[in-house]
Parts: C-alpha cells; sequence; structure tokens
C-alpha cells in the first residue's frame, strides 16, 4: 500500500498557495514572461492530476496504461480546462476532488504488486523530454507529491506581490 499523506500534503500546500494568491490584492497577477498565470497553472495540475487518475484506475481494472502529460502542457487544452471549470475557484475544487479521488485510488485500492507495474511514461516540462521510458506508477504517484505539486505551489506564490509571499511563506 502507498502511503498518501505525503500527497494529501503536497495538494493542499498547493490548494492553500492557489487560494492566498486568488485572495491578494491583484486578483490576477501577471506571471514573468514565458511564465503561466495562476488559472493556467491549475488547469495544467488538473490536467496532470486527471491523467494520473486515470493511469492508477486502469491499472485497477486490470488494463494497460501509459502515461504522457504533454495534453496537460498544450495551451488551447489548458484554456478550455478553465473555460470547464468556471475559472481560478472551478480549478480549485476541481483539484481539490481530484486529489481525494487519487489518494483513495492509489492509497487503499491497489496492491504493492499493481503500484509496481510499469507504464511507458513520457515526461515534458517547459519543451525539455525529462522522462521518455517506462516508470513505475508508484514513482509517478510519488513524483507528484514530491516534485511536481510542490514546483507548481512556488510558482503560485511567486505571483504574489512581495508583501503577499512573504507572508505565505511564514
Amino acid at each position: 500500500m502507498l502511503d498518501t499523506a505525503p500527497l494529501q500534503d503536497a495538494y493542499r500546500a498547493l490548494l492553500d498557495a492557489a487560494a492566498t494568491v486568488a485572495s491578494a490584492d491583484d486578483p490576477s497577477p501577471a506571471p514573468p514572461d514565458g511564465e503561466w498565470n495562476a488559472d493556467q497553472i491549475l488547469a495544467h495540475v488538473s490536467l496532470v492530476s486527471a491523467a494520473t487518475i486515470a493511469a492508477v484506475a486502469h491499472i485497477a481494472a486490470g488494463a494497460n496504461t501509459t502515461y504522457d502529460n504533454r495534453i496537460a502542457l498544450h495551451a488551447w487544452t489548458i484554456e478550455q480546462t478553465i473555460a470547464h471549470a468556471g475559472g481560478n475557484a472551478g480549478l480549485r475544487d476541481r483539484i481539490s476532488g481530484q486529489a481525494a479521488a487519487l489518494c483513495a485510488l492509489a492509497g487503499a485500492a491497489l496492491s504493492d504488486v499493481e503500484l509496481n507495474t510499469l507504464a511507458p511514461a513520457r515526461l515534458l516540462s517547459n519543451d525539455t523530454l525529462l522522462v521518455d521510458q517506462p516508470m513505475p506508477l508508484r514513482d509517478i504517484v510519488t513524483g507528484l507529491a514530491e516534485a511536481e505539486l510542490p514546483g507548481h505551489t512556488q510558482q503560485l506564490l511567486a505571483l504574489l506581490p512581495d508583501r503577499a509571499a512573504a507572508e505565505a511563506t511564514r
């Protein structure tokens, strides 16, 4: 069984940061050049979460799976996800539900054998190929908790004016 406490903590930190950014004096802080705004970050996280849930569900159903994050980087798909969720608050609600579903599936529904199932994986970041090889499902899920979600939490906090950012990290 997978300990999902780190995943739950990572989602909680991300959602707390997103709420802090949403309630900041500047409701739509401009990101640095080449970076996403808060809604785009949340849409990306939602798409990555959905892909992870799909991979976990496929393994739980005894099916083969793959894991590919390219759709979560696609600008049109990100904008459609924002629109379908109804904006920032809807994205935060969606991610909260996805976190609960993923933690429930990955934590209690899968055996160690299933968590060790290799899934062909392709992961990109900023047009750089990071992974293009089979990965254990366990590593895909723990990668969310250890790298993906904390990275986007910091990306969100970087959108805050200096005063709010200092308060958010206390």
